[in-house]
């Protein structure tokens, strides 16, 4: 088989969305892109037996190596600094809705969605 260059994508999305993470991985893959998905790298915090604080830093490393950063679903505060970083890094963020954990759809950034009492930070996407 031939080397074929790929997009490396750290797909950003809450906890609340993990149980959906096997489908954004497919998402990217149908796009020709390599998922660098933290909960399928990491699984759940694995399992809260690594320190939370060493999972971020690890997660921020990837945000780091990755090409672009992708966000599914609304916003989480974790989810916030990521696009923090990518936004420091340089780094193309992209926006997607995920509906009725069936269907991926790209939106505009004044189409997202924050959770909590996050939205005050909208302009910072």
């Amino acid at each position: 088989m031939e080397f074929k260059p790929m997009k490396l994508v750290y797909p950003a999305h809450s906890k609340h969305f993990f149980y959906f993470r096997q489908h954004i991985s497919k998402f990217l893959l149908e796009r020709n892109c390599v998922p660098l998905n933290p909960f399928m790298i990491f699984e759940y915090f694995m399992l809260d037996t690594v320190d939370r604080d060493t999972i971020r830093n690890a997660n921020n490393n990837i945000v780091r190596k990755a090409d672009e950063i992708w966000v599914f679903g609304p916003i989480a505060d974790g989810v916030l600094e990521e696009i923090r970083l990518a936004k420091k890094e340089g780094k193309p963020v992209r926006y997607f809705k995920i509906i009725k954990s069936k269907q991926i759809l790209e939106i505009s950034k004044e189409k997202v969605e924050f959770e909590d009492d996050l939205e005050k930070f909208r302009r910072e996407l």
